[in-house]
């Protein structure tokens, strides 16, 4: 059994140690103790640390990083370390396997706990129980695969700013653009054991109206930027469906005010589109621009002679206005009939062409020459609860997931020295 009483006692210990998104609480985040830990039980089976520490200031420094981490940072960096770990010699990416896995969680403690069987806690699944199995699968393969660690060589990356709507920003990618990465790269989410060859990427806009409030004696002396929005909301939910495209749609929060008293003369509404590559991206960007000033179109024709709202009809252009808080974000969408074989042959199926996959930090690895990704995990983000109340992860998926992981190393060496006879990996 790869997933021993050490494992559960690890992965306890991890659960039981606050690393919330900086993004997501006040509260430092204990993510340095985390991952200290876990590089304590990863040098107990061979790797060896090559990189422990926060990043660049300067990587918050781009067009791409979304509007919320630009905002909290640079000072929140320093509780936000990545470490990088390596088992072997530094080798070629042709002979490296790379695995991306998170400690940080999204807020909401939950009670960290093992029972029948059961882990319970922030992280259980996404992604601290993973994070535990990646160890239990490479010591399993060790065990019989002599080439690991000698002709092939693991990096594990263990990344900060996962979680929060960092986007990978501050962690992942500044691995990756660096070069830390191997011809099979598996980045850890809850998958069900599927293998996601592609990962979605996300935008999100913010429709702005900033006009005048009233008191509620004399609604039509303001702008009502309740009604504006509200009507805004329902207009983009309609036109903007995205049957026609991959990507979804969500219609996120609407703020003005909370008083009954008053008209309130701004707010905004919030909008997530994501998208499956950069082309639907675009497209979707230029379609959202388009249906915010059509809506104004309607809502003027509709409220220009209303007692209550003509102001707010007359004025809505000049008042309104979108941002985007996020975009310009990669999508991953790879193939290689190679790797896939492997993974398939190690026991994990891959994930229907036809089901909507999702955003994590795979979207850095896209296109990356001589160089397969693929999220891959146990468990799922909606049964396991991920993000959620009750999140839990079974041993006995991890133990599954600690087996797949050990079947794919042992595969990919075994491939490396000759002992199989399938196609060699393209260098």
């Amino acid at each position: 059994m790869p997933f021993t009483e050490d494992d559960c006692a690890l992965l306890l210990e991890l659960l039981g140690t606050p690393t919330v998104s900086p993004l997501e609480t006040a509260e430092t985040p204990q993510l340095w103790q985390a991952q200290r830990r876990y590089a304590r039980a990863a040098e107990e089976i061979g790797f060896q640390v090559l990189h422990h520490g926060p990043p660049d200031p300067r990587v918050l420094d781009r067009s791409d990083v979304p509007e919320v981490v630009r905002r909290a940072g640079p000072g929140f960096l320093d509780a936000q370390p990545s470490l990088l770990l390596r088992l072997g010699p530094d080798l070629p990416r042709s002979a490296t396997v790379m695995f991306n896995v998170h400690l940080d969680t999204v807020a909401g403690l939950e009670p960290a706990g093992l029972h029948a069987g059961r882990f319970t806690g922030r992280g259980a699944i996404d992604a601290k129980g993973p994070s535990v199995a990646v160890l239990s699968g490479v010591r399993e393969a060790l065990a019989t695969e002599p080439a690991l660690g000698r002709d092939v060589s693991v990096l594990l990356q263990v990344v900060s700013g996962e979680e929060g709507g960092a986007m990978g920003t501050f962690g992942t990618r500044p691995l990756v653009e660096r070069g830390h990465v191997g011809r099979l790269n598996i980045c850890c989410e809850p998958t069900g054991l599927r293998y996601l060859p592609r990962s979605t990427a996300s935008m999100t806009a913010r429709v702005q109206v900033d006009g005048h409030g009233s008191i509620d004696d004399r609604p039509d002396a303001g702008h009502n930027a309740t009604v504006l929005l509200g009507f805004l909301a329902q207009h983009l939910a309609d036109r903007l469906d995205p049957a026609d495209r991959p990507g979804r749609l969500c219609v996120a929060g609407l703020r003005t005010g909370d008083l009954h008293n008053r008209v309130y003369g701004s707010g905004e509404l919030l909008l997530n589109l994501s998208y499956a590559t950069t082309a639907e991206g675009s497209d979707a960007e230029v379609a959202l621009h388009r249906e915010v000033d059509d809506g104004l179109d309607r809502f003027r024709q509709l409220f220009a002679g209303s007692r209550e709202f003509a102001r707010t009809a007359r004025d809505a252009a000049a008042i309104t206005r979108v941002d985007w808080l996020k975009r310009g974000l990669p999508c991953l969408d790879n193939s290689d009939p190679w790797a896939e074989d492997l993974l398939a042959r190690s026991g994990a199926q891959r994930w229907p062409d036809d089901e909507p996959g999702f955003t994590c930090d795979a979207i850095w690895l896209h296109d990356l020459p001589g160089s397969y990704t693929a999220v891959l995990g146990p468990g799922r983000l909606d049964t396991n609860n991920a993000h959620a109340e009750g999140e839990y992860a079974d041993r006995a998926e991890l133990e599954e997931f600690a087996a797949v992981v050990s079947a794919v190393l042992t595969g990919f060496a075994r491939q490396r020295t000759g002992e199989e006879h399938h196609d060699e990996p393209a260098a």
